[in-house]
């Protein structure tokens, strides 16, 4: 979990009073989740945070889901899309459901608009690009294969080392955590966990604009989109603390857990998410059973649908897949190794696939985005020539 963090001034206590050198006072405000009762940060302005100059509404055309599409496994070829956008206006909806979103973003230039998702946390893993994120809580720096995650509310901006660069955003509409059994009862990382907090990285450097001027933030909230004008930069923020913030993963970073026999997904799980769960899975040694099949073994989705996002084409259990392509296996047939597969990778003793892994618990609806993008033969991969 992020743990306690802060930057820049702050007063002694909460709540009190503190001043400005030209005597006026900083504003406080308290970013809350789930009410009062969750994560907190307080937050230190130059400027209310509450002033604005004016709004407008900006057309918007809310991802619409195909409810009625037939059962079958799918491959979506994610550079057939072209290049279009920053990380906010490139995003091409490709499936989602009432917990989660998936966009793909093929990024074409950066941000120049500030933006703030109020209705969802959102994890953007950036493929092939370093950059900065900005935002109201200071700067992260991040390398190529990052997974940011930025809680609701957040005002910020994405600054990449060059274009076009490859996104792929997942909103959540509940939090997004560090699953359970990896912490201990005070939160902290435990021994066997694939990571630890040294590997998490917060905000380190806060940016504060005293700045007056003409000034943009897009809000999405409700299905659609305001743009608010303030007459102050919005990261006018002298410093704040609490639990709030944008933070930096990178897959990279994941250490693998490995066994003598074939380990089941669960030991590359990531983040845990309301209705969903993100895994990451990354070169390493493959099982040591003598007698091992070190490809996973074919499994029946009862209960969730799997999406894949391939970030190389070395996946020993799937052929014809491309460096960013996505699998989705729906819930209610089987999938696992294409024919061959098995005997081809006896002997192997590491792997070095990477890819990221969405499981979802409800059922998971495409767009006619996604369809556009489709492998339509991908099903016939599993046929026997006889």
């Amino acid at each position: 979990m992020p743990r306690y963090h802060r930057l820049g001034q702050l007063p002694a206590k909460k709540h009190i009073q503190f001043r400005r050198p030209d005597g006026g006072l900083y504003t406080e405000q308290l970013v809350s989740t789930h009410g009062f009762d969750d994560m907190l940060s307080t937050l230190y302005h130059i400027n209310q945070p509450t002033e604005v100059s004016g709004w407008e509404d900006v057309p918007y055309d809310a991802p619409k889901l195909l409810m009625d599409e037939p059962l079958h496994h799918r491959h979506l070829k994610t550079n057939r899309l072209p290049a279009r956008g920053d990380a906010v206006s490139g995003r091409v909806p490709l499936m989602g459901n009432q917990d989660c979103f998936w966009h793909q973003v093929h990024a074409a230039e950066p941000m120049e608009e500030y933006f703030k998702n109020t209705e969802a946390d959102e994890i953007l893993f950036v493929h092939d690009q370093g950059g900065v994120l900005e935002s109201i809580y200071g700067d992260v720096e991040f390398r190529p294969g990052a997974y940011l995650v930025i809680p609701r509310g957040t005002i910020w901006r994405l600054r990449l080392d060059a274009y076009p660069a490859r996104i792929v955003v997942m909103e959540s509409h509940g939090p997004v955590t560090i699953p359970r059994r990896y912490r201990n009862q005070y939160g902290q990382l435990l021994e066997h966990a694939p990571f630890t907090e040294r590997d998490i990285h917060p905000p380190q450097t806060l940016k504060t604009h005293d700045t007056k001027g003409e000034f943009t933030v897009l809000v999405h909230a409700r299905g659609r989109r305001t743009r608010y004008h303030y007459p102050y930069h919005p990261f006018d923020v002298v410093g704040w603390d609490g639990y709030v913030y944008p933070w930096a993963f990178h897959i990279h970073d994941f250490q693998p857990i490995t066994g003598k026999i074939h380990m089941p997904p669960p030991i590359h799980q990531t983040f845990k998410a309301q209705g969903f769960v993100v895994c990451s899975f990354c070169p390493r040694m493959l099982d040591y059973h003598p007698d091992a099949i070190v490809v996973p073994y074919a499994h029946s989705n009862v209960d969730s649908d799997e999406v894949l996002y391939y970030c190389n084409d070395k996946f020993g259990s799937r052929k014809g897949i491309e460096e960013g392509s996505i699998t989705m296996h729906p819930l209610g047939i089987p999938h696992g190794p294409q024919p061959g597969a098995v005997e081809a990778t006896l002997g192997h003793t590491k792997t070095e696939e990477l890819a990221v892994m969405m499981d979802t618990y409800r059922p998971l609806y495409l767009t006619a985005q996604a369809l556009e993008i489709e492998d339509a033969d991908y099903w016939k991969s599993w046929q026997i020539k006889r």
